[in-house]
Order: structure tokens, then C-alpha cells, then sequence
């Protein structure tokens, strides 16, 4: 019976065991000389020989058909190592009975049954575990037909976890199994951190992926962290995911000849290969933080300091600060006027107005030409305004070529590289800015062009688009409320009442008396109208000077001295919006600092380091232009649309007024017009509307101190940055030990105390 035992015990079939219903081990009942003490010993051997088969089967079978690398090695550990070592044992204790060994064989060459199962014992609870390990991998689909296969990274937080445990022999084992795991995830990592490749087997388990969304000729890829080992945090897989995407640039250029895109020396790359060897299993983090770290700094100083000069990334946010968040004055004002031009010309060739004079365009056809009409005139607009001994505006050209103005289709478009952060954006308001331009949504986006996608990706482009539309709508409802002043016979007497001789006849006289006691009527009226616009333009500049100076202005300059390590303290930002000579004069003096300073500063702030901080500076942003409070963006949304309705009924009332004073004073009369009706019903809509108005004006108010009450107090200007920007935390990142290296941290943001204050001294 001894070999019989031997065999079970090695995974072959045994006509002393019956397997019933695939749980239990029974003797069969033709061995009935067996005791039940026997029996009872025999049971443990066979539940040792079924778990022996049953994983040398479902370890064979995740080997040759299980799509993870790494479930795929620790599989095959099992197989060649942990069960190959209980096989080793199986043989030691034939050799040994074999030879008469006393520790087995007693008197009379007897061997105790007892002996055999307790050498065997032990593996029991190693093979139960083993079994464990395997069902964790890939659940028996006829305990649960939902169960899907365990990835790699899971599987390897399962055996540092099991690695904890009292049993010594169990620990051997994890550490043996988490080894062969670490070092397939390590093969995976090496050829993205050495060669920017996806790894050719098991990519579907890597936690980076190439996007199939995408829709440019460039391969972008994107971060899963589902797929991410808990071992390595959020901060150095975007260090790893930058290093790969720099690295398949690099691949994908070499054959383009772009300037500055030259691969790195092979001496470097046996720097790398030296930095990954240094890491041993058990992985820690802390270790692979600093070898990814030494890898990226390398790259930057090497070959990414020629792929993305500073200089460049500078010229880019410029470009980004002044024409996306306005801080070149007048194009904003000449995009809001040649929009209204074409809307007004689409009216023209047919579109009606709803409901009269209701001031809402609906069923107004506008074009993707028309948008792009109006972009095109605003940059032929801003052209015209140079003067000829002036030199060329380079930042305007590049401008031209980059930002387009499109129509929006229910989702912005993708220019670049896929968003690794869409938590930031899902912080924005969902209530959208994007319709007050035009009728139809649009959007205001550059495209990014390559090397540049590497620090500034989609999502990037995404806020600065919906915070485009953001400023832009407010400064589009302050030049409507502008433009009403500038409408003369609406403020005064126009045209000028007759004088002598005309005036001194009776009939010259009484017209003049009845012509002042209709203007002492409308000015009577318009008083109420002219005290609501008066009062929204002061809120609305007060509002629109706070966001713009002190705090898209004040920001961006922060930024731009942390970027090129001036150590002078920040000037005093202006309220006011810029021109293109005044930020033209800036910029030139900023890129001839950066130009000299370029190589320092690049080593003490490499490419990531400068994307982390451009993202904490939008981040910060929409902090600071309460573009997450929904409260008060929800206000202001129906107040700009307020104010729109009340510019437009005032100027139709303008309208009708002079069409009466024709019709009353020269005899100018249309049949088929009623003006006095449409008087009528203008005034009582521009009633309405100027009540919602006022009301609008309070809300905002009141918007603006529930704003200062919850954040007073509990200063959420030092947020948590969203893990997935790839930020560097405060801590465990060697850069701090570098000298002269400061992480980037915004500005803190201006309290909104000081807008209320503004505006409490204005309504005095």
C-alpha cells in the first residue's frame, strides 16, 4: 500500500481514494482489513493528493492561457518551485524507506502509516494556501460564473499582505511567490522606462495603455491606476508615465529629424538599466521612487532639455495667459464685437427674434462659417492696429496658427495628449459659459503641437477653455452694458429741438412743449433702467477686475518667476486688462531672462516638474475664480443672460421710440406697425427684466458672502492637489535634498473679502 500512497501523493490516480462530488477523499470499501484509525490517516493523504492534482492542473492551465505576465510566472513558481519541492519530498521519503532508513522503517521492516502522514503533514497547510493563491488568480467559474481573473497588480498586494502572517514556511513561500511577480512587473516596467515600448506580452495587465480613442496620427497613452501595485504611488507612476511618453517621442521623431529631438547616448541608458538592477524584491517604495526619479532627472538634463527648451514652454503659457484668459485686452473686445456682427448679419439674412422683443435668438442659424468668420476678423482686427514702425508681433502670428474657435458638439474635442486628470475637471461647475459668445455653444482651444504635448495635455487645454468662456462672458456683459451709454438719444434730447426763427411761432412753440414733455416722460421712465445698468456695470467691472488682476494676473506672474528662479518678490498686478504692447514689452524682457537662465533653471526644474506646477497653477485657478462653486456660477450664469435681455430690450426700445418720434413729428407712418403696442409691451418686459436684474445683482451678493463665510476660517486654499495631475507631495520625493530645488506651490489665493468690500464702498 506503501507505493500506492507514494503515487497518490504525486498526482496519480489511486484506486485507494474515491473522490465524490470533487470534495471529499473516501477509502473505497474494498480494503475493509483497514481500521478506522487507518482510515482516518489516509484521509489527510488524500486530501494532500487531490490538492497536489488539482493545482499542478489549474496552475498548467493559467500558465499557457492566462493573458497577465505576471499571474503567468507566479503559476509557473508554483509549478517549478513550490510543488517541485514537494515532489522532492516525496522521493526523500521513498529513498528513505528504500534503504531501511530508521527514522521510517521499524522492526520487522514495518513502516508506520503514522510516519508517512506525518511527514507529510506540514505541506498540508502549504498546499490549502497554495490552492488559495490559485483561486485568487483564477476563481473556479463553478463557484461563481461572474468571477473574472485576478490582475497583477492585485495578485501582487495579495502576497504582500499573505507574506504577513505566523507561519514561517507560509512566508518563505509568499516572498518566493511575490519575487517571481515583482520581477515580471519589473520586466513590463524596464522596457517602458528604457525604450518608451509597451511590453509585447501581457500589455493588456500593464498599467499604461495606448489610447484607441484617439484620433491624432501620434500614439498617446494614458494611466490606469486600477492596474497600478499599491507599492507604487500616484506620484511616480506619472514620473514613469512622463519618461515613457518622452522616450516613444523621441523613437517617433528620430525618423522627422526634428530639431533638438536626438536620442540619448547608450551610456545613459546603462545608467538606467544599473538604477532598475539596484531594486530587489521585496519592492519598496521608497526605493523605486528614487530610481525613477534619478532616471527622469537624467532624461531632463539630457536630451528632454533640448526636446523642450524652457523658452519654448514660457512662450506657450504666455500665449495660453494673454489670448485664453484675456489678458490681451482687446481681443477679447474685438471677439465679443465681430461675434455680435455676425449674429446680427445671421438675423438679418432671416432668423426672427422670439417673442417680439424678448431678446432670446432662437431659431437663429448659425454656422461653423460664421464662427470661424468672426475669429478670422478679430486676428485681422488686431493686425491693423500695429503700427508700421513697430515690429512684428510674433506671439500674434503663433496665435493665429494655434487657437481656433469652434463649434461645439456636445464634448470638446481632443487635441492632444489624453487627460490624466479628470478629477480637476469634473471640480468645475457644470454650469455652462460656453452659449453667450454665440447662441450655439463654442469653445476657444490651442493645439498643442508636439514636443509641447508632453507638459501640456488635453485636459489642460479643456480648463482653459471652460475658464476662457468664464471671463469672457462677463467682460462680454460689461461692453453690452457699455454700449448703452454710447446710444445718444437715450440719454439726451436728439435731435436738437428747433430755435429761432422756427421756435417762435405757435405752431413751433407748441411742438416744442409737447416734444419736452415727452422727453421729461422718458427720462422719468429711464431712470429706473439707467440706476439697474449702472449698478450691474459696477458689479459686473468690479467682479471681472478681481478675477482678471488679482488673480489670473497675480498667478500667472507667480508662476513665471518660480519657472524662471527669480528670487525678487512679485510686482504688484494691475486690475486692468492688458494690451499687446504692454505684454509684448513683458515678455520680451521674461524670454531674454530665460534664455540666459534656461540651463540653470531647466536643472532644478526638469519637465515634470514644470507640468506638476502649470497644473497646480490651473488648479488653483479654479479655486480662485469660484469656478467650483456652483452656487454663486449658477448666478452669475443668469444674470449675464439678464443682462442680455435687458441690453437687447432697451436697444429695440431705442428703436421704437425714434420710428414714433418720425411718425409724430414728420409724418413718417407705417400701417402695418402698431408702435405704440410695441411701446407698450417693451416696457412692460424691460420691467420685468430689470427686476430680475436687480434681483440677480442680490443673489450674487449674497453668492459672494456664503462664498467668504465657508472659507473663512478654513483657509481651502491649501487643497489636496488631485492625485492623478502627477503631483509631488510634500515628502519622500529626493528632490527636496536637491540644493535649490523648491516644489512649486501656488500663490495663496485672494480672499473674496476684498471683492466685497469693493463692492459694499460702491453701493454707498
Amino acid at each position: 500500500m506503501l507505493h500506492e500512497i507514494l503515487l497518490s501523493l504525486s498526482g496519480q490516480p489511486s484506486p485507494l481514494f474515491n473522490t465524490r462530488k470533487g470534495e471529499e477523499n473516501e477509502i473505497e470499501d474494498d480494503f475493509p482489513l483497514l481500521a478506522p484509525p487507518e482510515k482516518a490517516l489516509l484521509a489527510s493523504v488524500g486530501h494532500l493528493s487531490r490538492l497536489h492534482a488539482q493545482l499542478r492542473k489549474q496552475a498548467t492551465e493559467i500558465s499557457s492561457t492566462n493573458s497577465s505576465v505576471i499571474c503567468r510566472a507566479v503559476s509557473s513558481a508554483i509549478l517549478g518551485t513550490q510543488l517541485g519541492e514537494f515532489q522532492k519530498k516525496i522521493l526523500e521519503v521513498e529513498q528513505a524507506i528504500l534503504a531501511e532508513d530508521s527514522g521510517y522503517v521499524g522492526g520487522y521492516g514495518i513502516v508506520p502509516l503514522s510516519t508517512i502522514v506525518g511527514e507529510f503533514g506540514p505541506w498540508t497547510r502549504r498546499m490549502d494556501w497554495l490552492w488559495g493563491v490559485i483561486q485568487f488568480i483564477q476563481p473556479e467559474q463553478r463557484r461563481d460564473e461572474r468571477s473574472q481573473n485576478a490582475s497583477g497588480a492585485s495578485l501582487i498586494d495579495h502576497l504582500r499582505i499573505e507574506a504577513q502572517t505566523g507561519y514561517l514556511d507560509i512566508k518563505e513561500m509568499a516572498l518566493s511567490l511575490e519575487k517571481a511577480a515583482e520581477t515580471a512587473w519589473m520586466k513590463q516596467l524596464s522596457m517602458w522606462l528604457l525604450y518608451g515600448n509597451l511590453p509585447m506580452y501581457g500589455k493588456e495587465d500593464f498599467f499604461i495603455k495606448e489610447d484607441l480613442d484617439n484620433t491624432d496620427e501620434e500614439t498617446q497613452f494614458s494611466m490606469h491606476p486600477r492596474l497600478l501595485p499599491k507599492f507604487v504611488t500616484l506620484q511616480t507612476a506619472s514620473s514613469i508615465l512622463f519618461i515613457g511618453k518622452s522616450l516613444n517621442h523621441i523613437r517617433a521623431k528620430r525618423k522627422t529629424s526634428i530639431a533638438g529631438a536626438s536620442t540619448a547616448p547608450v551610456t545613459l541608458y546603462q545608467e538606467h538599466i544599473k538604477q532598475l538592477a539596484s531594486l530587489q524584491s521585496p519592492m519598496s517604495a521608497s526605493k523605486l521612487t528614487t530610481a525613477v526619479d534619478c532616471i527622469r532627472l537624467s532624461l531632463s538634463q539630457s536630451t528632454l532639455s533640448k526636446l523642450l527648451p524652457l523658452p519654448k514652454i514660457l512662450e506657450i503659457l504666455a500665449l495660453l495667459h494673454n489670448f485664453l484668459l484675456l489678458r490681451r485686452g482687446e481681443f477679447a473686445v474685438a471677439l465679443v464685437v465681430h461675434a455680435d456682427s455676425r449674429v446680427d448679419e445671421s438675423r438679418r439674412r432671416g432668423a426672427t427674434m422670439a417673442s417680439g422683443a424678448s431678446g432670446k435668438l432662437e431659431g437663429l442659424t448659425i454656422k461653423e462659417g460664421d464662427v470661424t468668420a468672426a475669429l478670422t476678423e478679430t486676428w485681422a482686427e488686431l493686425t491693423s492696429l500695429q503700427k508700421e514702425e513697430d515690429p512684428t508681433d510674433e506671439e500674434l502670428e503663433l496665435a493665429r496658427e494655434l487657437i481656433c474657435l469652434s463649434v461645439s458638439n456636445g464634448k470638446v474635442a481632443r487635441p492632444m495628449t489624453p487627460a490624466q486628470n479628470p478629477k480637476s475637471i469634473s471640480d468645475i461647475s457644470s454650469v455652462s459659459f460656453e452659449d453667450l459668445l454665440f447662441p450655439i455653444p463654442t469653445y476657444l482651444t490651442a493645439q498643442i503641437r508636439a514636443p509641447l504635448d508632453l507638459f501640456i495635455s488635453s485636459s489642460d487645454i479643456i480648463i482653459y477653455s471652460k475658464i476662457h468662456s468664464y471671463l469672457l462672458g462677463i467682460r462680454r456683459a460689461q461692453i453690452r452694458l457699455g454700449d448703452l451709454w454710447k446710444r445718444t438719444p437715450l440719454r439726451r434730447t436728439h435731435p436738437t429741438p428747433w430755435g429761432p426763427p422756427k421756435s417762435n411761432s405757435p405752431f413751433g412753440q407748441a411742438r416744442l412743449k409737447a416734444s419736452r414733455e415727452r422727453e421729461n416722460t422718458r427720462i422719468r421712465q429711464m431712470r429706473p433702467v439707467w440706476a439697474t445698468g449702472s449698478a450691474c456695470l459696477f458689479m459686473l467691472s468690479e467682479i471681472g477686475g478681481f478675477f482678471q488682476g488679482d488673480v489670473v494676473n497675480e498667478s500667472w506672474q507667480h508662476l513665471q518667476q518660480w519657472i524662471e528662479g527669480y528670487s525678487s518678490a512679485p510686482s504688484a498686478p494691475s486690475s486692468r486688462p492688458g494690451t499687446s504692447s504692454s505684454s509684448k514689452l513683458q515678455m520680451d524682457s521674461a524670454t531674454k531672462d530665460s534664455f540666459e537662465g534656461g540651463q540653470e533653471t531647466m536643472g532644478r526644474h526638469d519637465p515634470e516638474a514644470l507640468t506638476v506646477a502649470h497644473r497646480r497653477h490651473l488648479s488653483s485657478l479654479i479655486h480662485s475664480l469660484l469656478l467650483s462653486e456652483i452656487p454663486f456660477t449658477k448666478t452669475l450664469r443668469g444674470l449675464l443672460a439678464n443682462v442680455d435681455r435687458f441690453a437687447a430690450l432697451v436697444i429695440r426700445l431705442e428703436t421704437i421710440q425714434r420710428n414714433m418720434d418720425l411718425e409724430a413729428d414728420e409724418g413718417v407712418e407705417d400701417a402695418l406697425v402698431d408702435y405704440a403696442s410695441e411701446e407698450r409691451e417693451v416696457w412692460e418686459e424691460l420691467s420685468i427684466t430689470r427686476n430680475d436684474v436687480d434681483t440677480g445683482i442680490q443673489n450674487l451678493v449674497t453668492s459672494l458672502r456664503d462664498i467668504d463665510d465657508n472659507r473663512s476660517g478654513d483657509d481651502r486654499r491649501q487643497m489636496d492637489f488631485a492625485p492623478n495631475f502627477g503631483q509631488m507631495g510634500s515628502g519622500g520625493r529626493n528632490e527636496h535634498n536637491s540644493p535649490g530645488f523648491k516644489h512649486y506651490v501656488p500663490p495663496k489665493s485672494v480672499g473674496v473679502d476684498r471683492l466685497l468690500m469693493k463692492l459694499d464702498f460702491g453701493s454707498l
